[in-house]
């Protein structure tokens, strides 16, 4: 009797693992945060300082 409980919550853990990665691959990112990406903060030529800015 303990081995099947065992052997139940072993497979209870490694069903819930398997339907909490599928949300991951099913669900895809929207559009409008695709094309955006951070830059961080720079130096550019001549010590001038750019700051952080998001570039789409």
């Amino acid at each position: 009797m303990r081995r099947l409980m065992l052997v139940g919550l072993a497979f209870a853990v490694m069903c819930s693992a398997l339907l909490s990665l599928t949300g991951c691959v099913v669900v895809a990112p929207r559009p409008h945060y695709a094309a955006r990406v951070w830059v961080p903060g720079y130096y550019a030529p001549g010590s001038v300082w750019i700051s952080g800015h998001w570039r789409g």
